[in-house]
């Protein structure tokens, strides 16, 4: 009598992970509950480990579970490379990729890059999520994700620049045409400022002047908001002066609709990178995403005004 497969048990591992539980994976493996959790006993005896916490409510991966998963996903990636590389397909990209990008950012900034990848490559399978919740990337399973602020976890990740968030104070030119122009950061105090913040707790505006010296604001207005598209809306209606994302205003400054206040304030600048771990081998699909984004936006990002 032959041994079970034991890649077969490898595939069921893996699709267990993604699908989140035995039921889920049976189903998208047209194998019975049953199949799958004795594929999965017959694994774990073969490795002499328990790869998943099996209780009623939950399914999760044990350490030695992670680990495992970790070292599947990086010997098919490199299994993948070499096939393409014995095919002539280097260029055809081909396999899954995960990515988590940050909802307003990604939208505006990393999808259009994503879909032409998309086009490109037929035969690429782009599992994309968009979460401002600060994703694992080993327990969630993402091969690639871009993050905006201070990094963490550095010694077991890769990161590669991609540019800097930057701040700047907008209004609309009505509301400056009724209300006057601030000539100091003092006079935003007899401003309606948009703020953002919930539960009536609005953060206070973190400005540096010239100098580089900072100061902490805290402005009032009418208006709170959770969500910086909506405190953009806000501003595009004439309700008054807030501080934005530089990405996320550059279009509306660059036609007029929005003009900058105080040009000469300016804010700390926060790192945008495309991050993956450390341990997992860099596949083709990870590499040709992370250059086409540094080329668009390295050194010179696509919101940033042109140089003089």
């Amino acid at each position: 009598m032959t041994s079970p497969d034991p890649f077969r048990g490898i595939a069921v591992f893996l699709r267990v992970v993604e699908a989140g539980s035995f039921t889920r994976a049976a189903e998208r493996l047209d194998m019975s509950k049953s199949g799958v959790a004795k594929s999965i006993g017959r694994l774990e005896d073969g490795l002499g480990v328990r790869l998943f916490q099996r209780t009623t409510r939950r399914l999760s991966l044990t350490d030695e579970g992670l680990r495992f998963r970790e070292g599947c996903l990086r010997a098919l990636s490199e299994l993948e490379d070499a096939q393409a590389q014995l095919t002539n397909r280097r260029r055809e990209l081909a396999g899954r990729l995960r990515i988590d990008l940050p909802v307003v950012f990604g939208r505006r900034w990393v999808m259009p890059a994503l879909l032409e990848i998309a086009a490109r490559h037929p035969s690429l399978e782009l599992d994309i999520s968009l979460s401002d919740r600060r994703s694992d990337l080993v327990e969630d399973g993402i091969d690639l994700v871009i993050r905006i602020g201070p990094l963490v976890d550095s010694a077991t990740q890769v990161a590669r620049p991609l540019g800097v968030q930057r701040a700047v104070l907008v209004a609309d030119p009505g509301y400056l045409a009724r209300h006057g122009w601030p000539g100091a950061p003092e006079d935003l105090h007899g401003h309606a400022c948009i703020t953002f913040g919930g539960g009536g707790q609005a953060r206070p505006w973190h400005l540096l002047d010239e100098y580089g010296h900072g100061q902490a604001l805290n402005v009032r207005g009418r208006l709170g908001l959770n969500h910086s598209e909506a405190i953009l809306d806000a501003v595009l209606a004439g309700q008054g002066i807030a501080l934005l994302s530089d990405w996320l205003v550059a279009e509306h400054l660059r036609t007029g609709r929005l003009e900058r206040v105080l040009p000469a304030v300016r804010t700390q600048g926060f790192p945008i990178h495309a991050v993956w771990l450390k341990n997992r081998h860099l596949s083709a699909r990870v590499r040709h995403v992370v250059d086409l984004l540094a080329e668009r936006f390295v050194p010179h990002a696509p919101w940033e005004p042109p140089a003089p």
